[in-house]
């Protein structure tokens, strides 16, 4: 699983997500704060929680992520949906996957920490429009290193040490 965040424009990205069956791009807007709320529900997940969400916002489209657990098992559904206060059942789904906790976790910290190099955290500041989502990202590394180490895959997977 790989996730791209790239900075646009002011106040844009683009989000693209793929794994090995298929591939996909979103765009958000820095009127939410899709960062955060994204690397949020990982955290989430990461932590133990059977059902999580985030949303990004691409006026007046929407992008829903809701993430599913059990056990160590995930599923991803990525949904279109035209307004962003629409139902679920009024979206498209435009992507879905079953990767594994580690897999989920692993992805989205790479991606954020790919951000971080690329722009840095003023040039992200500046690109973005708001501030990098450092607090998000390292409590959603904690938690992963946390759930790494009670599980006994600690400390690296294929040569990641996160």
């Amino acid at each position: 699983m790989r996730i791209t965040w790239t900075l646009t424009r002011s106040g844009w990205a683009d989000c693209t997500l793929e794994d090995h069956q298929a591939k996909t791009g979103l765009t958000a807007s820095y009127i939410t704060s899709a960062p955060e709320e994204f690397l949020t529900a990982v955290a989430l997940l990461v932590a133990g929680e059977t059902q999580t969400r985030a949303q990004f916002e691409a006026e007046p489209t929407a992008y829903r992520w809701i993430f599913y657990r059990q056990g160590v098992a995930t599923w991803i559904r990525v949904l279109e949906l035209r307004h962003g206060n629409d139902h679920d059942n009024k979206g498209t789904e435009i992507w879905s996957s079953q990767p594994g906790i580690d897999q989920v976790a692993r992805a989205v910290i790479r991606c954020f920490d790919e951000v971080a190099r690329t722009y840095g955290e003023s040039g992200c500041r500046g690109k973005w429009g708001e501030h990098f989502p450092r607090t998000e990202l390292e409590a959603l590394r904690r938690l992963w290193h946390a759930h790494r180490r009670s599980d006994g895959t600690w400390p690296t997977e294929a040569g990641y040490s996160g």
